[in-house]
């Protein structure tokens, strides 16, 4: 076989492990119980080598949830035990700094033995509805209020279902069927994902993984390590203040490129916090990387050996939060690093990287319930809803997309399905992007109310009130978000608080901030804008 026809078979090989890992998620988003994993693609699936090193991941899924589980793997590995590890064994964790930073968040890991010998593991990801304590909110003061932890452990062994954590999980949640199901549906993901890899091997003669493993990694790294070296050399700075949960919280990142390395640190940014905002590292550096690598090297692969040419370190902080820190919503302040990271690399690429966005996803978990002295039904509603984009360098911002955490908005039929409320109203946002050369993505305007007969507790999880996306390169900020009910009380934009009957929640999500000069926006494209609603007023 010729070195040509050989690196042909190992490409095709690489093409064949990559729809191994699709078919994986596709199985999680089939059968998964809870809307945000069904609906919404909250998820991730992988498949990595005996060394726990992820080789390809699905395309469906989340920076936070892909990067995370990349490290986590490696967590399993070292307390689980090699010798306790037996063909039809599947693992699991929602502990938030060995898993994805949150309790929500459940991971499981499938070794994946080839007759008797370990050829490589599986591993998946998912948001879950419930996981009991407080429920999904940043009010918690440390992680043992905010649900049931699961360290890592065996949910099966040889194929038997642990029925001891199963009875656990379900005194713990209040959706336990919901819960439970989405257990099933991880272990099922893991489990297609390794039967299509047995077929694989046999179609092709395979006994390991080892060899298209080092093909994968060698020209992941070669190609990673070129882009790197391409890029100005130094060092740079950037800040961010937010809105926090009761005081502002301050970012800071500087990002060092040196020869044919990247580091980006987070000293100086606010302490931990007393509320569920924290940030586990693992968190903070799955959206690091991801920022780094969406400007260096977008067109790379993302496994093992391009995510190893980024490093990431913080001193103890609200990126950095040790446990037993409250972390909940850690996706709040999580999803705004990778503005503050690209802020510091627009000072070394300067107009090529786009402005500032919404970043955090606007997420509610609604429990719904009857009115005083009503009848009806109980339900544990979340709905994902996103901002706008800022714009690009050479492009408008998107609108109501979920930037950088990729993931979908649930249709509203489906959200209505799961629960007595009513979306009135789901639209763009007018005026809500920034102008510039480039106008900033629109938010989004979202009604909710309880059906009749019913009131619900929410948890707001929102950014971008106080502290707005900010524009780049002369580009005006978005418009700041707005959290209120239909009579015009202000409410506030982190903790759980009321919706009663006959009252409506009215959401403004933020906009994306624009790039570039206003003076330079084309005067067609501004009149196009005005004829389709998205921006009001002629002197915008």
């Amino acid at each position: 076989m010729t070195d040509a026809t050989a690196e042909i078979r190992m490409q095709v090989m690489w093409n064949r492990l990559i729809s191994v890992v699709e078919e994986q998620a596709m199985t999680l988003l089939r059968t998964a119980f809870s809307t945000s994993v069904r609906e919404a693609g909250d998820l991730s699936a992988g498949v990595f080598d005996p060394e726990g090193r992820m080789l390809a991941q699905a395309v469906t899924g989340t920076p936070g949830h892909v990067n995370t589980m990349a490290e986590a793997v490696g967590h399993f590995i070292t307390e689980i035990g090699r010798d306790r590890m037996y063909p039809g064994d599947t693992y699991v964790t929602n502990d938030p700094w060995k898993g994805t930073g949150h309790l929500h968040d459940i991971t499981m890991v499938s070794p994946s033995f080839l007759g008797d010998r370990l050829v490589g593991f599986f591993a998946c990801t998912a948001h879950v509805v419930d996981v009991g304590g407080r429920g999904f909110g940043a009010d918690g003061k440390s992680v043992y209020e905010e649900g049931i932890q699961i360290p890592i452990m065996k949910f099966a062994e040889r194929g038997q279902v642990n029925e001891t954590l199963v009875h656990l999980l379900r005194a713990n949640v209040r959706e336990p069927d919901q819960v439970v199901g989405d257990f099933y549906s991880l272990a099922a993901c893991n489990d297609v994902g390794h039967r299509r890899l047995m077929e694989m091997m046999g179609e092709i003669g395979l006994t390991s993984l080892d060899t298209l493993g080092d093909f994968i990694f060698t020209r992941t790294r070669t190609a990673t390590l070129d882009h790197i070296r391409a890029l100005p050399q130094g060092a740079w700075s950037n800040i961010m203040d937010t809105d926090g949960y009761d005081s502002p919280v301050r970012l800071a990142a500087r990002v060092s490129i040196d020869g044919d390395s990247v580091h980006c640190d987070f000293a100086g940014s606010s302490p931990v916090s007393a509320k569920g905002i924290n940030v586990p590292v693992i968190y903070t550096k799955a959206y690091a990387s991801y920022a780094l690598k969406c400007v260096i090297a977008p067109d790379i692969p993302n496994n093992w050996a391009s995510l190893e040419a980024f490093t990431i370190s913080s001193p103890e902080n609200i990126l950095n939060a040790p446990r037993p820190a409250p972390v909940s919503v850690r996706h709040v302040i999580g999803h705004l690093v990778p503005d503050l990271v690209l802020g510091a690399l627009a000072q070394a690429l300067p107009g090529q990287v786009l402005a500032e966005g919404a970043a955090s996803l606007w997420n509610i978990h609604m429990s719904v319930r009857p009115a005083a002295g009503q009848s009806g039904r109980r339900a544990e509603i979340l709905m994902f809803n996103s901002g706008g984009m800022g714009a690009r360098p050479a492009l408008d911002g998107l609108s109501a997309t979920a930037f950088p955490s990729g993931v979908m908005t649930m249709p509203i039929e489906a959200t209505e399905q799961t629960g007595p409320i009513i979306v009135w109203r789901k639209e763009l946002r007018p005026d809500s992007g920034g102008d510039g050369e480039y106008r900033g993505g629109l938010g989004q305007i979202i009604e909710i109310a309880p059906m009749e007969g019913h009131e619900f507790d929410f948890s707001a999880m929102f950014d971008r009130v106080n502290h707005p996306a900010r524009g780049r390169d002369g580009g005006q900020d978005g418009a700041a978000g707005i959290v209120a009910l239909d009579d015009g009380t202000r409410l506030r934009p982190k903790g759980w608080q009321h919706v009663p009957a006959g009252r409506r929640l009215v959401l403004h999500l933020p906009g994306g901030g624009g790039f570039g000069d206003p003076a330079k926006r084309d005067a067609k494209t501004r009149a196009d804008d005005i004829a389709k609603g998205y921006v009001t007023k002629a002197d915008k």
